[in-house]
């Protein structure tokens, strides 16, 4: 090829490589990056009703926000609720990894029954659920009255629907997170247990010395989609509890859901959507240029 036709064959090539590229960038452009500039400016209108269309009021749904109590409520629910919810689910899918690992009889009925929580829709699952807390009825109120305990309303107590709710998450989130770690730790060299136990560690030395500093990365993912979850997740409030009794399992989401699709306050839905999403962003970037520069290990 001469000279003269390496500069048309070079821009041909980037002209592929956009087109290639251009499915993708729309979808994120019309479904990502619009959506939350366009949320953006609708949090500092007021809401359209009727022939009134929406108004510039700056700042005025942020000062609601700060003033709505079931809005700092829903903000301590799912502190908590996060708190709660990632590492329990973290330890716990880490725990059924390094179980059905090792060669153990049923190892392949094992992975099944903990992988299909997953598979299963979160409506589904807190139906299910749902049969378990009802009062009197529920399997967990038929094992408390075969134990001579008291009876209990798991969802309709103030005290433990959060709690309940938690369970649920856990639950669904432990048998996805496990695949992961499963997968890592299968592509871990061999000879590293060997070498551990030709050196005289024990099982737990082996863990904590090798295994855990190698799954770090895994760890980190994990943990990034653990966080989202414990965000988005807003069906299983709707079919258990719908944010009762008195806001006692309220989420952001839910209560984002709540003033934007019950109450029609698209101008506040807005406002509680930024905050969201601050708080996603600044969670996201603590993860990525902090925590990333501890999960390589070396």
């Amino acid at each position: 090829m001469t000279a003269s036709h390496a500069p048309r064959g070079a821009g041909t090539t980037a002209v592929h490589a956009w087109l290639l590229l251009l499915p993708a960038f729309v979808l994120l452009v019309a479904f990502t990056h619009y959506p939350a500039v366009a949320t953006l400016i609708d949090s500092f209108h007021s809401t359209p009703k009727g022939n009134r269309p929406a108004v510039w009021v700056g700042l005025e749904n942020y000062q609601v926000m700060l003033e709505d109590p079931v809005f700092w409520k829903a903000l301590r629910n799912n502190a908590w609720f996060a708190i709660v919810t990632i590492p329990a689910s973290i330890a716990l899918a880490l725990l059924m990894a390094l179980w059905v690992n090792e060669r153990i009889a049923g190892r392949a009925f094992l992975r099944m029954a903990y992988f299909t929580p997953t598979v299963l829709p979160m409506v589904a699952v807190a139906n299910i659920w749902l049969f378990f807390y009802t009062p009197q009825y529920g399997l967990l109120e038929q094992v408390r009255g075969a134990l001579g305990l008291p009876a209990q309303n798991w969802l309709g107590d103030p005290a433990t629907a959060l709690g309940a709710v938690t369970a649920v998450a856990v639950w669904k989130e432990a048998g996805f997170f496990m695949i992961f770690y499963l997968a890592a730790l299968q592509s871990l060299n061999p000879s590293l247990r060997e070498a551990a136990a030709i050196e005289g560690a024990s099982r737990w030395a082996f863990f904590w010395r090798v295994q855990w500093p190698l799954l770090m990365p895994t760890t980190l993912f994990v943990m990034v989609n653990a966080v989202i979850n414990a965000v988005r997740m807003v069906d299983h409030i709707v079919v258990l509890t719908r944010g009762g009794p008195d806001n006692a399992s309220t989420l952001l989401l839910y209560h984002l859901y709540e003033v934007g699709f019950k109450f029609w306050d698209s101008g506040y839905a807005a406002a509680i959507t930024m905050v969201l999403l601050a708080l996603l962003a600044a969670t996201a970037l603590f993860q990525f240029f902090f925590l990333d520069r501890k999960v390589h290990y070396k």
